[in-house]
Order: C-alpha cells, then structure tokens, then sequence
C-alpha cells in the first residue's frame, strides 16, 4: 500500500519524543492546504487536529502556516474595500450578552471601518446584530459593499470559508477545541492593517503575538476578554499584548470604573434577552456597567480624540489601533449610547 501525502506531516509530529519536531511554517501551510482541499483521511484529520496538535501545543510558526492556508482559499474581490479595523468573534460558548457590537457599531459611528466575523454560539452575535437592524453579507463582496456604505460589516464563517467552518463542526465529535479556534482568531480576510483579539487565557497572548509579526500584521491588540471575545471589563485592569509595525509590546489599561471596583457584576448572570443590547443603544435600557463595557472596548481601539469624542470611541490618550477621522468626513449614523 502506497504511503498517504498528508503521512509526511503526522509522522513529523508523531515520532519518537526524541525525534518528532514542529512543524516549520510552509509544512504547516502545505498540511492545512491539504485538510480544506479535503484531501485527508478523516483518522489523519483526528490525529493531526487532536491527538497531535492539541496535546503538543501549536506554535506561532505552525498556526501562521494555518491562516496561510486558509486565506488562500477566500474568494476576495479585486476592489474589496479594506476595513480599518478586523474584529474576530468566535468565542462560540460565552454566556454573557454580546454588548461588544455596540462597541464596533460605535466606532462606525465615528468613521471608523470594522468588519466582524465569526460563529455562532450561546449568545450569538448574529442574533444580536440581527436585533439592531443588521444582517450577516453572504460573501466578501457583500461585506466590502457594506463597509464601503455604512463603516460596518459582520459576516459568518461559513460564508466566507465553509471549508475551515466544516472544521469547527468537527468539536461535538472530538469533544475538545481544536487549532481551528485560533486559526480562525488570525485570519483577516479584507487585509484590515488594525486587528483586536481576545483570548480565554492570557499565556496565549504572547503566541498571537508571534503569529501577527509573521503574517505581517501591522498593527494588533490581544487581550482576555470577558468571555473569551474582545469585550473589556470597566470594573478591572486589563494587559493588553500590542504588535505595533512588527514590534512587540504590552500595555496597562486601568479600570474605567476605578471608584466601583467594590461592585461586583455578574457577567454569566446577565439575562441572555438578545434585544437587550439594542435597548442600550436605543437608550431604553438603564445598565452601567454594560455601558462602560462598550465605551471602554471601544476607546482601546481608537487613538486620539477630538473634544467631545474622547468617551465614544477615543480614549483621547494617542493610544489604539486606528486613529479617528476627521469630524466632517463622518457619515450620519442612527443610535447612540446615551452617554456617548
């Protein structure tokens, strides 16, 4: 019998403690090419996904090879417009209300480009959006109009590379997440210099770091977020993992509610209502802390500030990843945080 191709990559990971070694970062891309072309064997899928990958650990190398792989099968148009911030959502079991759209619609709202993507989950981001008038584009074409019309797009995984959501699908048969999670957090389809990541646990911030100065990421944020998305807490202080121009870096960020740091909010408590975050923004909706989560999620990603803007989407202190239009280059926007 005749050696399977996608051997080479299982036997590398797989030999002898003294023998086996990581993948370099083209093997890596050669070996996820293979797994979306479908090209696999499923027991060398569940081998390479769980028993290796999984138990080992995937280094930077090994997952920029991944989203290397994975972006070369999007159907990305010619004339895409490029937003100015990516914004990876698929933290598929939070429980806990998805008040960071507002945060991303906020930052629309102040001229800022962000196109969103990600699954669906417990509280889905979809449904949410869905609520605020919003709907997921069904390709990338779509998402590019969108952004070019409204500063705002959201867009399923599946729409713009079912071969990689057929992966995620593979979690209630292996029981365990797998590389596609974090495969799926790096990939940046519309080529966005700006990208926000959160993680569920704070030793892989330093890994996406890594994955961002391979891939060329300019400019990159990664911190734990309250559920695993990029939703901060006012009431705690957050480390935030920065790639700045291929450097590097972490900053403080102070609570936004220093005063209160008594108060204890339970975020997996919150009543899952998926209309709620809509009533928020439509000001129905009396929640403080829900609205200093959206204010200060939005204020680590927008640098600078013009007077009266510094609470809506700037933190006002030259910190963030994309910096603020000019005010008469913003388009006319319907809802806003009272606050803002």
């Amino acid at each position: 019998m005749q050696e399977h191709p996608f051997a080479e990559y299982t036997r590398a990971l797989c030999k002898d403690p003294k023998l086996f070694h990581d993948l370099e970062e083209h093997e890596a891309e050669a070996a996820i090419a293979m797994v979306l072309r479908g090209e696999v064997d499923p027991i060398q899928l569940g081998a390479f996904l769980l028993l290796l990958l999984r138990r080992k650990g995937e280094t930077g190398a090994e997952l920029a090879g991944f989203v290397r792989a994975a972006k070369s099968v999007l159907a990305i148009p010619d004339d895409a417009m490029v937003p100015d911030l990516n914004w990876p959502s698929y933290a598929d079991r939070h429980c806990q209300q998805p008040w960071f759209v507002l945060s991303t619609l906020l930052l629309a709202s102040e001229g800022i480009k962000v196109l969103m993507h990600g699954i669906e989950g417990h509280a889905s981001t979809p449904a949410a959006l869905a609520r605020l008038g919003i709907h997921p584009c069904g390709s990338l074409t779509e998402a590019a109009g969108q952004l070019r019309s409204s500063n705002f797009a959201y867009i399923r995984l599946r729409d713009f590379c079912p071969e990689l959501e057929r992966l995620f699908q593979l979690r209630p048969l292996l029981g365990v997440r797998t590389a596609v999670n974090n495969i799926s957090r790096d990939i940046n389809p519309l080529g966005g210099p700006a990208q926000i990541q959160s993680v569920f646990h704070p030793p892989y911030r330093p890994l996406h770091q890594e994955i961002a100065i391979r891939l060329g990421q300019p400019h990159v944020a990664i911190f734990k977020g309250i559920g695993g998305e990029a939703q901060r807490s006012p009431l705690k202080e957050c480390t935030v993992a920065t790639v700045i121009d291929g450097e590097a870096a972490e900053e403080f960020r102070a609570p936004r509610l220093a005063e209160r740091m008594e108060t204890t909010y339970q975020w997996r408590a919150e009543d899952l209502d998926l209309r709620h975050p809509a009533s928020l923004w439509a000001g129905e909706l009396d929640n403080p802390i829900a609205e200093q989560a959206v204010i200060a999620t939005a204020a680590g990603q927008a640098e600078g500030g013009r007077p009266g803007r510094q609470d809506r989407a700037g933190g006002g202190d030259g910190r963030g990843l994309v910096a603020l239009p000019p005010a008469d280059a913003v388009p006319p926007v319907t809802g806003r945080l009272t606050s803002a």
